[in-house]
């Protein structure tokens, strides 16, 4: 891909994150990005003809411990894309930026949809008899430890 259509592709990624593209450089083929709190890092991106893949790195010390993440999936198996590296990136530095890890918002999503129904007893009593005999079961237990 020609490095004007991945600073495009970079575009259109700061649009629906805090990021900002603040330098591109086409002849190191490097782009620079910043988000506040003083968030940065830059991308090198591989010629057309390599084989070589993206490069994520930052000059802060503050920023560069958060990068692993995305710097274990980029050498992981496989090509990845600008795309998928932004992302990688955006949520190896969530923590910093002060945004919910994307997984706790996924299950919070997911949860958000589950309707929790109270169990309706046929009997009032039969509740206390199945808690009577739990604790039964869980004082054989006890006891079953406790003689060894």
């Amino acid at each position: 891909m020609d490095f004007q259509q991945l600073a495009d592709v970079a575009e259109k990624w700061c649009s629906s994150t805090p990021f900002e593209l603040i330098a591109a450089e086409e002849t190191e083929r490097r782009m620079d990005f910043y988000a506040d709190p003083g968030v940065s890092f830059y991308v090198l991106c591989p010629d057309n003809g390599c084989g070589d893949s993206f490069h994520v790195w930052s000059e802060s010390e503050d920023c560069l411990p958060f990068l692993q993440l995305a710097q274990d999936y980029i050498s992981s198996c496989g090509k990845k894309t600008l795309q998928e590296v932004l992302e990688k990136v955006f949520k190896s530095f969530r923590p910093l930026l002060g945004l919910p890890d994307a997984d706790d918002d996924a299950f919070e999503e997911y949860s958000a949809d589950v309707e929790e129904e109270e169990p309706e007893a046929d009997h009032p009593q039969m509740g206390v008899t199945l808690l009577r005999k739990s604790m039964t079961e869980e004082k054989r237990s006890l006891n079953v430890l406790c003689t060894f």
